[in-house]
């Protein structure tokens, strides 16, 4: 029997990786970051123990590649939904909606997550979160802006600050609010991207009583 080509082998340890990510999503979004361990996440994935530490050097780290992984697939997926379009503020807005949603429909995960990133290591420079930044820089870009290095991160400190104001515990904000905000500072009208069934609040409004 011929050994496996570099290719193969490569490939191989993507789809491991890829299973280790898909675990962690799943058993912390189900069991919460301190009840989930490194061997469980192995088990769900299917791979070796040992393989958890080859990839990853601790499960922090390991949980923000998996929420980056996530992100940028939930926002590709946004991005592409039918009726696609190359219009840069409905792209946007379906950004700002993926994002948003995210928050919205899986609250455990994404506190947990926002929790690790104002930890001591911050952001981990990963694959995965090289593949989002380069999603939203994308995104930016089409938008129109003159000056992405600028204007890229404005927007992810915008959508982070967002992703918390809707999971503050005892004082969360609505999504539809914080969606109407963010809509206003880059000019996108209601309509765009994945409009929730409320109506947008009526402008005026002071923010505590919508």
């Amino acid at each position: 029997m011929s050994p496996r080509s570099a290719s193969v082998n490569e490939e191989l340890r993507r789809r491991s990786r890829e299973r280790l990510l898909q675990a962690t999503v799943e058993l912390v979004g189900e069991r919460g970051y301190e009840a989930t361990t490194l061997g469980d996440i192995a088990d769900r994935a299917g791979t070796a123990r040992g393989l958890v530490s080859y990839y990853f050097p601790g499960k922090r780290q390991l949980l923000q590649s998996a929420v980056h992984r996530l992100m940028h697939l939930t926002l590709e997926a946004a991005l592409e939904r039918e009726p696609r379009s190359e219009d840069g503020r409905e792209r946007l807005a379906r950004a700002v909606d993926a994002v948003l949603g995210l928050a919205r429909d899986r609250p455990l995960l994404m506190r947990t997550h926002m929790a690790g990133i104002l930890q001591a290591e911050g952001f981990v420079q990963c694959p995965e979160q090289q593949r989002l930044a380069a999603l939203l820089r994308d995104t930016v870009a089409r938008y129109g802006s003159a000056d992405v290095d600028t204007d890229y991160p404005l927007l992810r400190a915008l959508l982070m600050g967002a992703v918390v104001a809707v999971l503050l515990p005892g004082a969360p904000m609505p999504t539809a609010r914080l969606r109407a905000e963010l809509f206003q500072r880059y000019g996108l009208d209601w309509g765009l991207g994945f409009p929730p069934e409320a109506a947008p609040p009526p402008e005026g409004t002071p923010a505590a009583a919508r």
